[in-house]
């Protein structure tokens, strides 16, 4: 059957006391809308409709065309919200699945399994339902004698009695779409002059429709977030759950719980990640690397066998078998080809350095072109930035930089050419010549064996 997903995402989110709408605060380095998306198109046919509200442009920038928009202004209550995704949905959609954007625990197999369930079932609606000995604000499902649902009420609304039942109404719903749009129209206002969705179950029930229930048997995916103690509880999940993905896959977490790993990371067999690892964005990590302790990468691509302390790496490129650390710091645009050494405290931004190249600690290479085998020596600067405007420098292969040198660039260090320690260079060296002083000056030209 065509199903079609209405996702809420309208709502103010006052108890996040925050700026960024609700369904934008980031868990496990995606917007929690997110994870509510790429369920539900993992199990409908067609592109989901997001119902926005407050903060509607900075929701659609972020999500751009993975939905269709509907604007509801005012909100005006959940039903509401449904009733101005219909005429997005006169499609020949036969189910509508509706779930709220603050759900982000909500795993594939619960959600198929729902929109399998009311497939299979002669009522109009099936629903997620949680037991739980904490509410958490959730409304109770009511049921008879018999056990049939009969409505759900919201926990301000409910009796003593009614508030000592522990299966609670998660806000997920598959309704059979003919009905849905022949009885959204027939909800009451409630006092608060706004229309819910959760009167649909009691309407269904009073035309003596059934309504199908389905137990969420892992109750953590039940969890909605209304403020931020409940978004740090939602992320510690997350991060167990990606972390034990990883373990399984083949990685070692040395202790998981001092280690954070974004959703969108990627990471290759026989990889050890050291305590106090941050892996962020969209970083990919090879085999057999040594990550950690105390290393952050964003956005970072590192390639197999590579060994990384204490590094900071920012949208950098590392190929195999590369060494950083203690304490280096890649920077945008940072690639560092296979074998080359980076020692304790350097940074490098902007630039490439060859195969092989050892660059030695306290050193800053900045808008460089560095070739193949080349050795920089400690405190080697690259004196990029003239206030103005930034200049490249390029070093050959085999190019050996003493200790102290200052690169003014623009620049060129010949293949093979040197500098002694302590050089200021503002003019091109010559390939296999020795340049020294401040300002450096070249002195000789060097034999191979030089």
């Amino acid at each position: 059957m065509k199903t079609t997903a209405v996702i809420l995402a309208a709502g103010l989110g006052t108890r996040m006391r925050s700026r960024l709408p609700k369904v934008l605060h980031p868990l496990a380095g995606k917007p929690m809308l997110q994870y509510i998306l790429d369920v539900v198109n993992s199990v409908t046919d067609t592109k989901p409709v997001l119902v926005v509200g407050h903060g509607a442009e900075q929701v659609q920038k972020v999500i751009g065309d993975a939905a269709r928009y509907v604007l509801q202004e005012p909100q005006l209550g959940t039903g509401h919200a449904v009733m101005q995704a219909q005429a997005a949905l006169q499609d020949g959609t036969e189910l509508v699945l509706v779930a709220t954007a603050d759900m982000p625990l909500l795993s594939q197999q619960t959600v198929r399994q729902l929109v399998e369930a009311q497939a299979n079932h002669i009522g109009p609606i099936s629903m997620l339902t949680v037991m739980s000995q904490d509410p958490r604000g959730f409304g109770r499902i009511v049921r008879d004698a018999q056990g049939n649902i009969q409505a759900i009420v919201e926990e301000s609304q409910a009796s003593p009695e009614q508030l000592q039942i522990h299966e609670l109404n998660t806000g997920v719903y598959c309704f059979r779409a003919d009905w849905l749009w022949e009885s959204l129209p027939r909800i009451p206002l409630s006092p608060k002059g706004e229309y819910f969705l959760t009167d649909l179950v009691a309407i269904a029930a009073a035309e003596g429709q059934p309504v199908r229930s389905f137990i969420i048997s892992d109750p953590v995916e039940g969890i909605g977030v209304n403020n931020r103690v409940h978004l740090s509880e939602v992320e510690a999940i997350l991060r167990r759950r990606i972390n034990q993905h990883w373990m399984l896959s083949g990685v070692t977490l040395v202790d998981p719980a001092s280690t954070y790993i974004d959703a969108g990371v990627e990471i290759g067999m026989d990889t050890v990640i050291w305590p106090n690892t941050y892996l962020q964005g969209k970083t990919v990590i090879g085999e057999d690397c040594q990550i950690g302790p105390n290393t952050v990468l964003r956005d970072t691509q590192v390639g197999n066998g590579c060994k990384l302390v204490a590094v900071v790496a920012d949208r950098a490129r590392l190929e195999d078998r590369v060494e950083a650390g203690p304490f280096a710091r890649l920077r945008k645009g940072a690639h560092l080809a296979e074998g080359v050494h980076m020692g304790n405290f350097g940074e490098v931004k902007n630039s490439y350095l060859g195969p092989g190249t050892k660059m030695g600690h306290f050193s800053y290479i900045g808008d460089a072109q560095v070739g193949a085998d080349v050795n920089i020596g400690a405190g080697t600067i690259t004196c990029n930035y003239d206030g103005e405007r930034k200049h490249p420098t390029e070093i050959g292969a085999n190019a050996f930089i003493g200790s102290d040198t200052m690169l003014v660039a623009p620049v060129k260090i010949g293949e093979g050419a040197r500098t002694g320690a302590g050089a200021v260079v503002t003019k091109d060296v010559p390939n296999d010549t020795l340049a020294v002083g401040m300002p450096a000056r070249a002195i000789k030209k060097l034999g191979k064996r030089d």
